[in-house]
């Protein structure tokens, strides 16, 4: 019952925490002139990212490699097979010519290069320092962004002065994390006592508790056709998750990879290429698009629990 109590306080803070984010990120957009799409990428991806941050250290900290690599690979799955496919159900997407020729291609690398690094059965302290090589280079890449200041559409923003939003933003950020780890401890909790694999844990309820804030993040921005961010809140915390937070971790200590985790990091690709194939040609996630997604991400958690 307590487990159920904090799970819902969980909720409730991902929530809040969600919305805060994306009101204080937008205003922070308009104020500096930001292209709503960095700020997708870069401070919602962080604010949204946090959970999974905190709990891959703790994981690594502890030699738990299941549910640090699960928690990472688990979270890319559904950010863009649940967070993507609810939202463009919710509000088809209209996406960015430069994020379909840029940002999701990045994300698709990332994936690939992931496989690729962990064939050998482990991802070790150098290969965690490649991964954070490769996010020094994301963030050079959203500095040109920035310079560059593309032309987008009007963003519609609280009426803010820039200290309100960065404390509102800030806000947000920490109503996140408390409410990604309340979900988490419980969420494991409750998953234990039903005798569930610690991989299938981590895939699944862990990657579902710390990916809760994309979710809300991205529902919210969809309400309000805040499109950019909608799509570049996920495509950016995969890139995020990969490169920054699965790195760190395997610096922290090297990663053990099951060959069971074969099947996710597989899924992990073809979820990626799947996004880039639908909005390649129209730069759109339509409501069948979404249907498609939910429709592969049940099968796999069939295959899990059959």
């Amino acid at each position: 019952m307590i487990s159920l109590i904090i799970l819902l306080v969980g909720v409730i803070f991902l929530v809040l925490g969600a919305n805060s984010l994306v009101d204080g990120a937008s205003v922070i957009a308009k104020r500096f002139n930001i292209p709503n799409i960095v700020i997708g990428l870069t401070i919602v991806a962080f604010g949204t990212s946090a959970p999974e941050l905190v709990v891959n250290v703790i994981s690594a900290l502890n030699g738990k490699s299941a549910i640090t690599l699960g928690n990472v690979i688990g979270s890319n799955v559904i950010n863009i097979l649940v967070i993507l496919g609810i939202t463009a159900i919710i509000y088809p997407l209209t996406v960015a010519r430069n994020t379909v020729k840029f940002e999701i291609p990045i994300a698709l690398f990332a994936s690939i290069l992931t496989y690729v690094l962990a064939k050998n059965g482990v991802l070790s302290k150098i290969d965690g320092f490649i991964l954070l090589g490769f996010f020094i280079l994301f963030l050079m890449y959203n500095a040109y962004l920035t310079v560059m200041n593309r032309e987008e559409s009007e963003l519609e923003v609280k009426n803010y002065t820039l200290p309100i939003a960065t404390g509102v933003t800030i806000l947000g950020f920490i109503l996140l994390v408390f409410g990604g780890k309340f979900i988490v401890d419980s969420a494991v909790n409750l998953a234990r006592n039903f005798g569930i694999s610690e991989r299938v844990i981590s895939v699944t309820v862990v990657s579902l508790g710390t990916s809760l804030p994309e979710l809300a993040t991205s529902v919210v921005a969809a309400f309000k056709k805040n499109t950019d961010i909608a799509i570049g809140n996920v495509v950016g915390s995969n890139i995020f998750n990969t490169f920054f937070i699965l790195g760190i971790s395997a610096v922290i200590t090297p990663i053990d990879v099951p060959t069971t985790a074969f099947i996710d990091l597989i899924l992990n690709i073809v979820a990626s290429i799947l996004l880039l194939a639908f909005v390649l040609r129209n730069y759109r996630l339509n409501r069948i698009h979404g249907l498609l997604f939910l429709t592969v991400y049940s099968t796999y958690l069939y295959s899990l629990f059959k």
